[in-house]
């Protein structure tokens, strides 16, 4: 198993993808230039995930403010993710990747063979395609987009940023 590493090229994907109402095509390419947050989460319909897309979509503009995207993806296919965003969670308007072949999440290595699903896992991707965060957990416990939303500000002064450093603090000097 090839082991997934930070400060690496991140593993580029071409997939289908549910895209505020529509099913397109969704590359990682297509996003150079941008910081990228691609988060892995297990199933649609469940019950810890919509937590995390609900809160990723309520901080979407201040991801956007910070030149960053996001990206959802699960091993369901568009015409799930297409049921489930239309019925209970239309403020999803961010690409969410319908990786049905598992292809994305086992390069990401998020898959978990043996039932199909991904972990939760959030990578953050530079403007130039690097991998520079990456953090992968168990299934029953969900991640903080606040968090996630401080480590791409901290990567972006690039800069030496302390433990529970914030904007406007102090940083440690140059990286």
């Amino acid at each position: 198993m090839n082991m997934l590493q930070v400060r690496t090229a991140a593993p580029e994907f071409d997939v289908e993808a549910y895209v505020g109402g529509e099913t397109k095509h969704v590359s990682l390419k297509q996003y150079r230039g941008k910081w990228v947050v691609l988060f892995f989460y297990p199933r649609d319909f469940t019950f810890i995930c919509p937590t995390e897309l609900k809160g990723f979509a309520t901080s979407e503009s201040e991801f956007t403010a910070l030149n960053a995207v996001l990206v959802g993806a699960s091993t369901d296919s568009a015409f799930a993710h297409k049921a489930w965003f239309e019925r209970d969670l239309p403020m999803v308007t961010y690409p969410v990747l319908a990786d049905t072949t598992h292809s994305v999440s086992r390069d990401y290595g998020v898959l978990l063979e043996d039932s199909g699903e991904a972990l939760r896992g959030t990578f953050i991707i530079d403007p130039d395609g690097v991998l520079r965060y990456s953090v992968i957990s168990d299934l029953n416990v969900g991640r903080s987009v606040d968090e996630t939303l401080r480590v791409v500000k901290a990567l972006q002064t690039g800069e030496l940023c302390p433990i529970e450093w914030k904007p406007g603090e102090t940083t440690l000097g140059k990286a």
